[in-house]
């Protein structure tokens, strides 16, 4: 027999059932999960040296919690994944208003009720799924919303006066009684809702207008802010901090693969284009650099923060750029490119927050700009740096043995002496597979110097690193890059800056204004 067969109070006494007070609850299903070595917050990914261990110690503490971080830190999935931490169903006075435990009623209700029906009393059955409330705190939440107010359209109903408890329209908190309240950004609640939570979180009662009601709720509260907003907008009035039993500080994540892995979780990428676009790790990594470089922006304000939805809504572009490209060209498939990274801008232009410097610049300019940062940063990592070499033409060193001098050539020359010649190329966004791979392979010793160095590659990854190669040398000011019509140009440095555009050339120059430094 399952304990939700239990429908009566009568025989939930009979099967022994104990109550527990929430705190106490989340304690033991913690305790639980870290014998067994199981982990109740799943898809929470490089916080497990931090935040989960300050999280843990807070459960076992049976503290409240305020979770503080810039935006897009995971602060809510993780209040959200918290309610793996309760039982799976818990009894609750059939008809009462705030869910009560029927071993100790709160409201005059659902004590007439155990008064008039004893035993017989009804039992419902909780899910903890039904036990989570959120709310996301803004300047017209009222006390109302949060504790509750006398309703005027009861009190005529019941023809019961208003200092009777039964007229009480209960608000959010009441009503989350035995289960996880959480507000979201607390510093944008008016400092007088703010004290109003004063006596829930220390003697965990509510006080109603003038009226003589004391509920000692049970409710585990979790709050979450950003600090930024303690300046900005509002602040967590002092007191309220106080009673708080412990602040958890979050964090974005420290490496390029735990950001690559929140990513790749939380991107949402139909099965469509995983079968048909074939993407490379490298390609991937860039996307990531980008808020990396985002949050090292002089541009962009760091107090503010780069939230981790920028990587996840550009890496949904990033796919649905090279979508685009195969649906148009009518291919089954087809691979990511490098100069897909420019589909990615409008997920950041929304997405940062920019001090003056960048608002003379402008959003779009800085995520080109960015995305220049994250290209110079990304291209170390799988060649020599250009600037490393003394001189365009060669690098002079002496040969310890012989004393003789030795001059190295840049492994890059024979490419840029190609673009001397006065050769260009265009690589359009929407260029089929065939005619991409021809432009690429037109260049003389492209493909030769990505083998040098990455002997091992083939097919797409060699494509997508001989067109890195352009990329990384333009931002090195070895090539210029610029932006023409539906498409990138690479062109010798030096010819493109003795070539004066046309006006409408000169504005294309200015909004790709990262393309060269």
């Amino acid at each position: 027999m399952s304990v939700t067969d239990i429908k009566t109070f009568g025989e939930l006494k009979k099967r022994g059932y104990k109550s527990k007070l929430i705190n106490n609850e989340l304690r033991e299903n913690l305790i639980n999960f870290l014998n067994e070595n199981k982990n109740p917050f799943e898809g929470i990914i490089g916080f497990e040296d931090s935040v989960i261990p300050d999280l843990q110690t807070a459960i076992l503490s049976r503290h409240d919690i305020l979770f503080l971080g810039l935006r897009g830190q995971a602060k809510t999935k993780i209040a959200r994944l918290m309610i793996n931490l309760l039982d799976e169903y818990i009894p609750a006075i059939d008809g009462s208003e705030l869910n009560e435990d029927p071993f100790n009623p709160l409201s005059v209700t659902a004590k007439e009720i155990i008064k008039n029906e004893g035993d017989n009393t009804g039992i419902k059955w909780i899910h903890r799924s039904e036990r989570y409330t959120e709310k996301l705190a803004t300047p017209d939440v009222s006390v109302a919303d949060l504790i509750g107010d006398v309703d005027p359209i009861k009190a005529a109903a019941l023809k019961l006066p208003y200092s009777d408890e039964r007229v009480i329209h209960f608000g959010l908190i009441p009503r989350s009684h035995r289960g996880i309240f959480v507000i979201n950004e607390l510093p944008d609640l008016q400092a007088r809702i703010q004290v109003a939570l004063f006596n829930i979180l220390q003697e965990s009662d509510i006080q109603i207008r003038g009226f003589k009601v004391r509920l000692p709720l049970d409710i585990q509260f979790i709050f979450t802010a950003n600090p930024e907003d303690y300046t900005n907008r509002g602040s967590i009035v002092t007191p309220l901090k106080d009673r708080i039993d412990s602040q958890i500080l979050t964090h974005y994540p420290r490496s390029l693969e735990i950001s690559k892995k929140i990513t790749k979780q939380e991107a949402n990428i139909s099965q469509d284009q995983k079968e048909k676009i074939n993407s490379e790790e490298f390609i991937l990594d860039l996307v990531e650099q980008i808020a990396f470089e985002a949050r090292a922006s002089e541009y962009i304000d760091s107090k503010s923060g780069v939230s981790a939805r920028l990587t996840i809504s550009s890496y949904e572009n990033l796919m649905s750029t090279a979508e685009r490209r195969r649906i148009i060209n009518k291919e089954k498939e087809t691979h990511l490119r490098v100069s897909d990274i420019y589909g990615v801008i409008p997920s950041i232009t929304g997405k940062i927050e920019l001090v003056y410097e960048g608002e003379q610049e402008g959003p779009a300019k800085v995520a080109q700009i960015l995305i220049g940062k994250a290209l110079r940063s990304s291209f170390i990592k799988y060649f020599p740096a250009p600037d490393s070499f003394k001189s365009k033409s060669s690098q002079t060193s002496i040969d310890k043995k012989t004393d003789q001098t030795i001059r190295t050539q840049s492994p890059f020359q024979p490419i840029v002496d190609w673009f001397k010649k006065g050769n260009k190329i265009d690589l359009m966004i929407n260029l089929p597979d065939k005619l991409y791979k021809e432009t690429l392979h037109s260049i003389p010793c492209l493909e030769e110097t990505v083998k040098k160095f990455h002997p091992n590659l083939n097919g797409n990854s060699r494509l997508l690193l001989m067109e890195f190669l352009l990329f990384g040398l333009s931002e090195y000011s070895l090539l210029s890059r610029s932006k023409i019509e539906d498409g990138i140009q690479f062109k010798d440095m030096l010819s493109s800056m003795f070539t004066m555009p046309q006006d409408e050339d000169i504005e294309d120059e200015e909004d790709s204004s990262s393309f060269k430094y």
